[in-house]
């Protein structure tokens, strides 16, 4: 398992955890963040991400990005 910032673009990864306080995993989760959803990182720069999820494009920080954990890493599309 490693943090979101770990995956490269074009991957898709499933979502094991999501760490910080209540409110922040709230809001994760009203962003469409959940425990056993798929994630599909479009781009990274510096550690920022824009990510796809569900039928949505979200634009995270480094710091928000870490706090979600991720494993079973599977090839993106096309690969």
């Amino acid at each position: 398992m490693v943090p979101l910032t770990m995956a490269q673009a074009g991957q898709t990864v499933i979502i094991h955890k999501i760490s910080g306080k209540e409110e922040v995993r709230q809001h994760l989760a009203e962003l469409g963040f959940v425990v056993d959803s798929d994630v599909t990182v479009v781009s990274e720069m510096s550690g920022n991400l824009i990510v796809q999820v569900k039928d949505s494009r979200i634009a995270l920080d480094k710091t928000m990005a870490n706090r979600i954990v991720v494993s079973e890493m599977k090839r993106g599309k096309g690969a």
